[in-house]
């Protein structure tokens, strides 16, 4: 028996512990289950793109050496000095200045056009809520929808009563 077992403690009207495992001990908790599941995916997924870094070229094939020295020259990150230079210099720190105020100018300017436009719809409240009720009363609406609290309650009425079962039938 294991040491856990055998500290739980014992019902009061058993004389000795159980000798079947009950479902703690036979059952690895779902918590335990979950993380071992999610570390075999993960190692899987991990092992699955490995072979991918490291292609191997097809001997057989007539084009082998020449894709191996290709693969071979190409072996290493490039680093910045490999990059070639601009031969444009630098802008000035004035320029860069005189652009950025352009920037906020026309953006204040934007703004400005933005707060002249009206968003609100305040000429004719009425003449609006008329077209909306114009466009809403121009779609068709489903028959049940236009039935009255009464005519509902009707239904559920009879529906109810259809539902009703039979009176019994005498056997004697």
């Amino acid at each position: 028996m294991s040491s856990e077992r055998s500290r739980a403690p014992r019902a009061p009207f058993r004389l000795w512990r159980s000798w079947h495992m009950t479902a703690p001990d036979m059952n690895a908790p779902i918590r335990k289950i979950a993380v071992v599941m999610s570390a075999i995916a993960m190692g899987g997924g991990l092992t699955a793109c490995a072979a991918a870094f490291d292609p191997v070229t097809d001997t057989a094939s007539p084009v082998a050496p020449r894709v191996q020295a290709l693969v071979d020259a190409n072996r290493r990150y490039p680093d910045w000095a490999d990059f070639p230079r601009s031969t444009e210099p630098l802008p000035e720190p004035g320029a860069i200045a005189a652009e950025v105020s352009t920037l906020r100018v026309t953006g204040g300017a934007l703004a400005g056009e933005v707060s002249r436009i009206d968003w609100q719809i305040t000429d004719a409240p009425a003449d609006f809520a008329a077209g909306v009720q114009a466009r809403i009363d121009s779609v068709p609406v489903a028959p049940v929808t236009a039935e009255t609290l009464a005519e509902i309650e009707d239904f559920v009425r009879r529906t109810r009563e259809r539902g009703r079962a039979p009176p019994p039938v005498d056997r004697r």
